[in-house]
């Protein structure tokens, strides 16, 4: 699994800035907080519902009981609303340059151009299924497992054989192509092996008879259940997602010229040829079996079989850019079906979405410019420094770690980077070829693109400056092979950050936020790398064993949840977000005592100021969610859902029972001697 490990999955999250004043000294909160008085709405909580029973819902039961979730999504919450903003900001940038007029060639024009064939909606109505025809024949036409092996590494075309590039971790000075499973149209394998996915699985296999009639390719009944076997058999070749998290056990370093021996099946120097990345030398399997057994399945599959798999999948790829016929069926079976959503995003939300997924970075610059003021990015590093700062001596009084291994720790932490706003240098688009009215045609150009930008990574240095995300993403990241934390500029918004907010609140929010990435770099995950970004050894046996002591009462805890009757959730999947969300808590408390220098926090509203930074906490993570798309999460995701983040964190930290007196009884108490206490 890719080292680089995301705050929230598959939305935005959040990370901002804050003022010095916060950090230096306690001060009344100034003016008026657009949350509540000070930054938190009290008239969201259940005050009827204990703090120490359900701490998730006395902070927003209320809320809760009033939010609906907009039909287009499947979870509504604190995120979403700060996603939605800068939604609407990034489609003013887009929408600005649709209109701009801008000279052939300029970023300004491609930006425009791919806009507006998005929302050509009766263009790609009038177009159907003709955009597909060029690559469903060359599909058809393919004569031999050869030819498949060169379409499988071909831009634009579907492969069971993903990739991404990163750092080696075992070689910070050079980048390696890691190859993973893949392969298969549903969440993870569990959607298509388990009983309890059966009804989920059968849609999927009608599913893909209705784009396949929708594309006109012949006796689509039949070829759908042969490509619905043949994914079967795919995922039974496919690794856990606990396993697909274990740095260890994914690094499987092999030279490319031994590839066909080790994977045999598949002719892996044609697929590395047409990915353009013919002179590697080596590569990772990353899961080593999975991928075995994969290569072995298209040796022993028909050919026939697996054209028909390429053709459902590169439909189902295509079919948001299609006529409406086929984005109505994809919606059916990926909105409805998986994810409970009652009504298909707005045309205009998709195709900023589209635009944006194309040419972020240039999108980014302007939203930089017009949303993000130059003094914030101090700001959120004056707050930064002062987590990382709270760090230190939370390592240095652990008692449960030897002196060597704290010095390797404190070592780590001090080479932590940080990287927050935006890029110092911005991707060049100038080789990006984006053509009026060819929506299809411009998202595989932009495919290609950005797959040719991977690929040749691996022949450049290691680029220091690199994001992962563009400024306008609301989410933050730890990156473990360069050892930095990262924030992108897109939130300076409550109820993460408000100038106009109770410094407790700022620290409850972004500040558990900041303390979460920068406890990502010793999770169960992250502490297996250095100072330098290697995975290499640095514990000391005992040490390795009383860590992992203590993260068993984390994996207990979590896995002993059940939020739906029979989808109960895997602590192991899930223990590097759940380590990081108890250690981000923690650090930001610390980081929020120590800006108070030895004073005492003011009382507001009869709440003291860590009653206050707790409250803050949970009102970030408040959140409904459709139930179709929390049987995703809890199967497919490594985060928690929102409420375990808080009720599952909260019983872990000593603080939280001190400030609401939350006492032996009461549904959330663990004993002083069983909570989880790591760092």
């Amino acid at each position: 699994m890719d080292r680089r490990t995301f705050l929230r999955a598959g939305a935005s999250l959040a990370v901002v800035s804050a003022v010095a004043a916060c950090v230096k000294k306690p001060a009344a909160a100034p003016a008026k907080a657009e949350l509540g008085a000070w930054g938190v709405e009290l008239d969201a909580r259940n005050t009827a519902i204990a703090p120490g029973d359900d701490f998730f819902r006395h902070v927003n039961g209320a809320w809760l009981d009033r939010t609906e979730i907009p039909a287009d999504k499947s979870s509504f919450g604190a995120f979403d609303i700060v996603y939605d903003r800068a939604e609407v900001q990034v489609r003013a940038i887009i929408e600005d340059s649709a209109k701009s007029g801008a000279a052939a060639g300029t970023v300004e024009k491609k930006i425009g151009d791919y806009y507006n064939a998005f929302m050509d909606e009766a263009g790609v109505e009038a177009k159907g299924a003709s955009p597909l025809k060029t690559s469903l024949d060359a599909i058809a036409a393919a004569p031999d497992k050869a030819t498949l092996a060169t379409l499988f590494g071909t831009a634009g075309y579907p492969s069971p054989i993903d990739f991404y590039v990163n750092v080696d971790s075992k070689n910070s000075d050079r980048y390696l192509m890691n190859l993973v499973q893949g392969g298969i149209g549903l969440p993870n394998r569990d959607y298509l092996l388990l009983p309890k996915f059966a009804e989920q699985a059968g849609k999927y296999r009608a599913y893909l008879e209705q784009i396949l009639t929708l594309a006109g390719v012949s006796d689509p009944g039949a070829r759908a259940t042969r490509v619905f076997a043949l994914e079967r058999r795919i995922a039974q070749a496919h690794w856990a997602l606990e396993e697909q998290r274990d740095a260890i056990k994914t690094y499987n370093l092999v030279d490319v010229a031994t590839l066909n021996t080790t994977a045999p099946g598949l002719d892996w120097t044609l697929f590395l040829k047409a990915m353009g990345a013919d002179g590697v030398a080596q590569v990772s399997l990353n899961e080593k079996t999975a991928l075995q057994k994969i290569a072995a399945l298209v040796a022993s599959r028909p050919l026939d079989e697996w054209k028909d798999w390429m053709t459902a999948h590169r439909i189902n790829g295509a079919a948001r850019y299609l006529s409406k016929a086929f984005v109505d069926a994809r919606f059916e079976f990926f909105g409805k079906v998986l994810n409970g959503q009652q009504q298909n995003r707005e045309r205009w939300k998709r195709g900023v979405g589209a635009v944006d997924d194309a040419l972020g970075e240039a999108i980014g610059q302007v939203y930089v410019k017009r949303h993000f003021p130059e003094d914030s990015k101090a700001k959120m590093q004056v707050l930064v420094d002062n987590l990382l700062k709270a760090m230190k001596p939370r390592i240095e009084a652990l008692d449960w770690m030897s002196a060597e291994t704290k010095a390797k720790a404190l070592e780590k932490l001090s080479t932590f980077g940080t990287k927050i706003g935006y890029p110092n240098k911005w991707r060049d688009y100038t080789s990006l070829d984006v053509q009026a009215g060819d929506l299809l045609g411009n998202v595989d150009r932009a495919g290609a693109f950005n797959t040719a930008w991977e690929i040749g990574k691996l022949k450049r240095p290691i680029d220091r400056d690199e994001w992962l995300m563009t400024p306008q993403t609301v989410n933050a990241y730890y990156w473990a092979e360069k050892n930095e934390i990262v924030f992108p500029a897109a939130i300076l918004q409550p109820p993460f950050f408000d100038p106009a907010a109770d410094p407790a609140v700022n620290y409850g929010a972004i500040g558990a936020v900041i303390g979460h990435e920068i406890t990502h770099g010793f999770d169960d995950q992250g502490r297996l790398y250095n100072a330098k970004g290697l995975l290499q050894t640095w514990w000391t046996p005992d040490d390795d064993r009383k860590f992992n002591e203590r993260a068993k009462r984390i994996v207990d805890l979590y896995s002993s949840f059940e939020p739906i009757p029979g989808f109960k959730m895997n602590g192991q999947q899930t223990l590097g977000e759940d380590i990081a969300d108890v250690g981000g808590v923690l650090v930001a408390l610390d980081a929020y005592k120590l800006s108070l220098n030895g004073q005492e926090a003011p009382v507001l509203d009869g709440l003291s100021g860590d009653q206050r930074f707790f409250l803050a906490y949970a009102q970030a993570w408040r959140e409904k969610v459709r139930e179709e798309a929390l049987k995703q999460q809890i199967t497919s995701d490594v985060h928690s859902p929102a409420e375990f983040r808080v009720n599952g964190t909260l019983r872990n930290v000593d603080a939280w029972y001190a400030a609401f007196n939350v006492v032996e009884g009461q549904k959330m108490f663990v004993a002083p001697d069983a909570r989880a206490k790591i760092w």
